[in-house]
């Protein structure tokens, strides 16, 4: 028996020191210490030892000769061979749409850059998903679809020309600026939005949120093809993605779109686009399974990291979740949101890690924003470690009634946020935020601290925040929330109360804490639907109760 027992111990040892190994041997190991749900390794995709140079196809790096040909060529050889290694010298490559094959490793040697045309008839109309819908636009920059083992790789610059698909609005720009542009030709739509061109505002005009929401002849199609940009890095149904190290800029719409892709690392990229791009997102994951975003920054112009899933019956439809994310040590300067889930969150969103991240001036720090119409379930998240500075309106937001703007246009525009109100029936259509955890957040100087906006029939569920310390103009507002846990959680607002209820179930706190600024009040309470709202540290003559509230679900010790 003791034998016995010695050999299953001797196994169990082995089996330990085998997977210790593997984990000190794999690269991104590291990123899996501790991590809260069971997620496959993701490795590099290994690519064959043939190389070929884009110069041995008649390549031309002098920024004007067009090198489509000669990237089409490229890639071609070597798919003939099997793949390998598409070498990219330092110079400036023009070139129209590069279409990937699988087993090919693109890499940019140092001072390679890769300058797309503007010249849109060398982008046709292709079948695709854009904001989550099944749609058509122009080609990619560079695309590539049901592939496997594909990568970007190096130290150079791949720029999509954007500012000559992209529409402007006037106040994101000073005037000397706007002059400029509309001096450069195009049309502008009510003194303020430049198009830069007619096809391009017809487009406008008759779509839903960058997408045409009605049936078209492939005439009417190609009468606002101009307004269908596309996403500059579009991979599809692909298997082994990998981009690592290379400048992905100014691109038409969004950047980088990993779209129903399994195994995708993005490690130590720079994705940059201006602050007044118009859906000029960093990375778009949608519908990808198993996936690393590490040690990049993004400086952009919409969302920058942001989780998708389809939207609304197309979404649906598909039902392809984004599950299995680790986010590690990224920076993110400006945009309009640093990690970002939705809204086209329909096909679900679930585990999901964000650690280590700084979030410098965007708009709002962590969002979660949605609708009615979407359903889908966003769960499982857990977030950690971040750190932000400058934040333009909320630090933590809940969003369930977006409509399509971002939240300092909103502010802006004077926009009142619905919270509470009709409760509608709950079906498909309805939208599911819960079991989301995030502790280690310091928020210095937002606007205000927190704004948890949940659906009356459907409230955000199971948010768990630990060790937080947030300094903003206004205190954290809750509002259709429920099974709310706060521990060792400071807010500090320049006005008003530190923290807002308005019909919230179960919220619990320990050691919640504040500073009483001139308005006297800890926290305001309001709403019918209030119950079990325990308010551990917070004296009860600090607080200030609207009349239609059952003060008897308020606790405070």
């Amino acid at each position: 028996m003791q034998k016995v027992n010695f050999l299953v111990l001797f196994a169990l040892l082995l089996t330990y020191s085998c997977n210790a190994q593997q984990t000190r041997d794999y690269e991104y190991g590291y990123l899996y210490e501790d991590l809260p749900f069971e997620m496959p390794y993701v490795h590099t995709p290994v690519f064959p030892d043939n190389q070929v140079n884009i110069t041995d196809f008649g390549g031309n790096p002098n920024g004007i000769a067009l090198n489509t040909k000669a990237f089409e060529k490229a890639m071609e050889a070597l798919s003939q061979k099997g793949g390998g290694t598409l070498v990219v010298p330092k110079g400036v490559w023009f070139t129209g749409p590069i279409v990937f094959h699988s087993n090919i490793n693109m890499h940019l040697e140092k001072g390679a850059l890769i300058l797309f045309s503007p010249d849109f008839d060398l982008y046709p109309l292709v079948e695709t998903i854009f904001e989550g819908l099944d749609t058509r636009r122009c080609q990619s920059p560079i695309s590539g679809r049901n592939l496997e083992n594909i990568a970007i790789t190096g130290l150079g610059s791949i720029n999509g020309y954007g500012e000559a698909w992209r529409p402007l609005k006037r106040d994101k720009v000073t005037d000397r600026e706007w002059r400029q542009v509309v001096a450069s030709g195009g049309v502008v739509h009510n003194e303020n939005y430049w198009f830069p061109t007619e096809k391009s505002l017809k487009g406008h005009l008759m779509s839903d949120m960058n997408v045409p929401r009605r049936d078209m002849t492939e005439e009417q199609w190609l009468e606002i093809k101009d307004f269908l940009r596309p996403v500059m890095v579009s991979f599809i149904e692909c298997k082994n993605v990998y981009l690592q190290g290379v400048l992905f800029e100014n691109s038409p719409a969004w950047n980088l779109h990993p779209l129903m892709c399994e195994n995708v690392i993005i490690d130590g990229v720079y994705v940059k686009n201006p602050s007044y791009s118009q859906n000029g997102d960093g990375i778009d994951l949608e519908s990808c399974v198993n996936s690393i975003v590490v040690n990049s920054i993004f400086d952009v112009g919409d969302d920058a990291i942001c989780i998708k899933s389809g939207k609304d019956e197309d979404g649906r439809r598909r039902a392809r979740l984004t599950e299995n994310l680790i986010v590690d040590n990224c920076k993110v300067f400006h945009g309009h949101g640093g990690f970002i889930v939705g809204s086209e969150m329909s096909g679900g969103v679930k585990n999901i890690s964000v650690k280590n991240c700084q979030f410098l001036g965007t708009d709002v720090g962590l969002r979660f924003k949605s609708n009615r119409g979407r359903g889908g379930v966003v769960e499982n998240i857990h977030i950690s470690d971040i750190y932000m500075y400058n934040i333009v309106t909320e630090s933590f937001l809940f969003d369930l009634y977006y409509g399509g703007k971002s939240a300092s246009e909103s502010l802006d525009d004077g926009d009142t946020t619905p919270a509470g109100g009709e409760v509608f029936p709950v079906n498909e259509e309805t939208p599911v935020f819960k079991d989301i955890y995030v502790k280690n957040l310091v928020s210095r100087n937002a606007r205000r601290a927190m704004f948890f906006n949940g659906l009356p029939e459907m409230n955000i569920e199971n948010i768990n925040l630990e060790n937080a310390f947030i300094t903003a103009r206004y205190g954290a507002e809750f509002s259709e929330s429920k099974d709310i846990t706060f521990k060792n959680v400071t807010v500090i607002p320049d006005e008003g109360p530190a923290y807002l209820f308005n019909n919230v179930k179960n919220f619990k706190t320990t050691n919640l804490a504040f500073e009483v600024n001139e308005s006297g009040k800890a926290a305001r309470i309001t709403g019918s639907r209030n119950a079990g709202i325990h308010l551990s540290g917070v004296p009860e003559d600090r607080v200030e109760f609207g009349p239609e509230v059952n003060k008897s679900e308020v606790t405070f010790k």
